[in-house]
């Protein structure tokens, strides 16, 4: 069983040199965790403990490699040494022995500590059988209680292992959900990202709104956003059948730095409150950025103009506003339209599909319409002066391209000039 750690960690596969650790040092938590389920890591996380100078030595690999330092947490002596495909964090032991140590982490699975020098396997907490039966248990209820963030974190591992949780250290996460308010917002929210993104993710996230982990971070969510969250896996399933482009789409992050997705973002549109002005106040409150933000508004102000049947004129201004949030639109009024109104089997798709295809075909002229003219060329040919009239004429000459009634510059130019004389 522990032979996969054999052969994961050994002195070729450090990012360091092993021979500025002093003995002992063990590996502990994730790390050993995973490599005894033999799960790859694209990047390597690694937290090492020591029985004393664990900043000294952290400091020493830094040095010795040009490599980023960090201190953690001076009075717990706890450093991080940050390489460019690895983080590894170096701690001071808590208690005498690396046993009493393991005794005060959080579940068993993260308890076992691994001798780097000795190979050497310390399990204490049986936390290997745990790892072989596929589940979390709790070391103790004050563990979990020390620090409440654990509670969460529960649920984020068995998402992410695909573990169940053991029944009385479920009973016990649930009889503490209170004490999620003393976590910093930040916190929480960098757990669920996980549980946002994924949909191994749904059923824990819906657990944890139904057992109380998330009520004072999401006040308004209620069992039927649950429903909802559910219904988006179900339509995002749908839709990437009928269309593979989506499936990229929905996987990627809504920026290059803000690591949540187009999927998340609408299972956080079903937790928050649905009207965007209250819903953004929410989100502020939980240190969301202003992308992610944007994204949850936009689409919680544009799902409900799905509902009527668009002209093309409506299409392209729903377009529009929706930008690069319209997938997670239209997924969210597909679910809202399962869910909350219960209409006719699969007609919410059907409808909403149409569009979804306008907006995944790159050229299309609704979604996607090039600029017949701009701005500089309607005031050099009309002779008139920059003012917020250019914008207007533009919008029109898009509108009346997208219905069919132009199709070149010179049409554009001739339309503007109606306009002009028009409102003369």
């Amino acid at each position: 069983m522990y032979g996969s750690i054999l052969s994961k960690f050994t002195p070729d596969s450090l990012p360091f040199n092993l021979e500025l650790l002093p003995k002992p040092a063990y590996l502990v938590g994730g790390a050993v965790r995973d490599a005894i389920l033999e799960r790859n890591r694209d990047y390597l996380d690694l937290d090492f403990i020591l029985p004393a100078e664990a900043v000294n030595v952290a400091r020493k690999i830094a040095k010795y490699h040009q490599a980023g330092f960090v201190l953690l947490d001076e009075q717990r002596q706890i450093a991080r040494v940050v390489f460019p495909d690895a983080t590894v964090d170096i701690a001071q032991q808590e208690g005498d022995s690396v046993e009493a140590d393991l005794h005060r982490r959080d579940f068993t699975i993260n308890a076992i500590a691994y001798n780097i020098h000795t190979q050497e396997i310390i399990d204490p907490l049986q936390g290997g059988a745990d790892l072989e039966a596929g589940i979390l248990r709790m070391i103790s209820p004050a563990n979990l209680e020390d620090d409440p963030l654990r509670l969460m974190r529960g649920y984020r591992q068995a998402a992410q292992l695909g573990f169940s949780i053991e029944s009385e250290t479920h009973s016990t996460i649930r009889g503490l959900a209170s004490h999620l308010e003393k976590v910093a917002a930040e916190r929480i929210r960098v757990e669920l990202g996980y549980m946002l993104a994924n949909p191994e993710g749904t059923l824990w996230l819906i657990k944890a709104v139904e057992d109380g982990l998330l009520k004072s971070s999401f006040k308004y969510a209620t069992p039927q956003s649950c429903a909802l969250i559910a219904e988006v896996d179900k339509v995002a399933l749908q839709l990437t059948e009928e269309f593979p482009k989506l499936k990229g789409i929905l996987a990627q992050n809504i920026r290059d730095t803000v690591k949540t997705t187009w999927l998340g973002i609408a299972k956080l549109a079903c937790l928050v409150n649905s009207k965007p002005e209250i819903a953004e106040a929410e989100l502020e409150k939980l240190t969301y950025s202003r992308a992610e933000i944007q994204s949850v508004t936009t689409a919680l102000r544009t799902f409900p103009k799905l509902d009527t049947e668009l002209s093309l004129r409506e299409q392209y201004f729903l377009f529009r506003e929706a930008g690069s949030v319209f997938p997670t639109t239209a997924i969210l009024a597909t679910a809202y339209g399962n869910v909350v109104r219960k209409v006719s089997e699969n007609k919410p798709l059907i409808t909403y599909a149409s569009l979804l295809s306008r907006y995944l075909t790159p050229d299309d002229p609704v979604a996607h319409p090039t600029q017949l003219v701009s701005g500089t060329h309607i005031i050099s040919s009309l002779n008139i002066p920059s003012s917020p009239l250019i914008g207007k004429l533009l919008t029109e000459i898009a509108v009346a391209q997208v219905e069919g009634k132009i199709s070149t510059s010179y049409e554009a130019i001739e339309f503007a000039k109606k306009m002009v004389v028009g409102n003369g």
